[in-house]
């Protein structure tokens, strides 16, 4: 009788175990194309489109006047003009070249400055407010004074960049620290992870998610900080970028060149984000078990 009942026990222990085996596999298979089209691609092309058909009825139907909206045509014809004056991809490279480097360098500050602060507590009273502050300035704020300090040039650029995106990479990863949970700390301070070690494979990789959403604001601070610059401190010594050909429109009463450059800079950013950041964030969840079928 007792031998059965330590069988059944067992059996029932097995049972358990593979039970929460099967909780714990997460699923794991590759996205048809045709599903990724039709929920991800789809989507936001019939928005896209859609935004366009009002754009036509409004011009067409003569709703709105030409002198406040152009035609999609007079948008075409400026895109194709500098298309085949071959500064179309110039200009556009002009000002990613600056926002990717310029979000590579408050990068490799704000990480280490948000680990300070987050680990540190005296440095956390003495600079967190600081950074919480500087991301709430809106960042063409800062355009005069490095304009003042450096000049017309991309040192000033690079200044912008950094005052608008190093707090919000800094505070992402205080905000992720925070959220670690105790008992991983405690543990790898156990299996000897202190230190350089402790912050390298349990702090960071616990904080991911919070560093990573503060990584997708850091750009968009970036592209934003730089679009100010370019637009307020235009000069030929620093090239055509995207803000200074929005300035140029401006300049130039071209409101089909306005809405070209908006275009483009709305382009870009949602290049970035899409081909960047969207799978970097998709990979930390697929790697939590919190993303399944992506």
């Amino acid at each position: 009788m007792a031998s059965t009942d330590t069988k059944a026990k067992s059996d029932d222990l097995a049972g358990l175990e593979a039970g929460l085996d099967a909780l714990d596999a997460v699923e794991i298979r590759r996205t048809p194309v045709r599903e990724v089209l039709v929920k991800k691609v789809l989507p936001p092309l019939l928005a896209v489109s859609l935004v366009l058909v009002v754009w036509q009825v409004l011009v067409s139907a003569k709703i709105a006047e030409e002198t406040k909206l152009p035609p999609l045509s007079a948008v075409w014809d400026s895109l194709s003009t500098m298309w085949l004056q071959g500064t179309l991809l110039e200009v556009i490279w002009t000002s990613v070249s600056r926002g990717l480097l310029g979000f590579a360098l408050a990068l490799a500050i704000g990480t280490p400055l948000g680990l300070l602060v987050a680990r540190v507590k005296f440095v956390r009273a003495a600079i967190g407010p600081i950074l919480q502050g500087l991301q709430s300035l809106p960042s063409v704020a800062w355009v005069p004074p490095a304009v003042l300090w450096f000049g017309l040039n991309d040192a000033m650029m690079f200044t912008v960049i950094l005052l608008g995106a190093v707090p919000s990479i800094a505070n992402g990863l205080v905000s992720g620290v925070d959220q670690v949970p105790p008992l991983f700390l405690r543990a790898g301070r156990t299996l000897g992870a202190t230190g350089v070690k402790g912050v390298w494979h349990v702090v960071m990789p616990a904080a991911l998610p919070g560093y990573v959403a503060g990584l997708k604001q850091g750009w968009a601070f970036s592209w934003r900080s730089l679009m100010a610059a370019e637009i307020i401190a235009s000069s030929p010594d620093l090239g055509l970028g995207l803000g200074q050909l929005l300035e140029n429109g401006r300049n130039n009463i071209d409101l089909p060149g306005v809405f070209l450059a908006i275009i483009l800079i709305l382009i870009v950013g949602i290049a970035i984000d899409l081909l960047i950041f969207s799978p970097l964030e998709r990979w930390v969840l697929r790697s939590r078990g919190l993303l399944v079928k992506s």
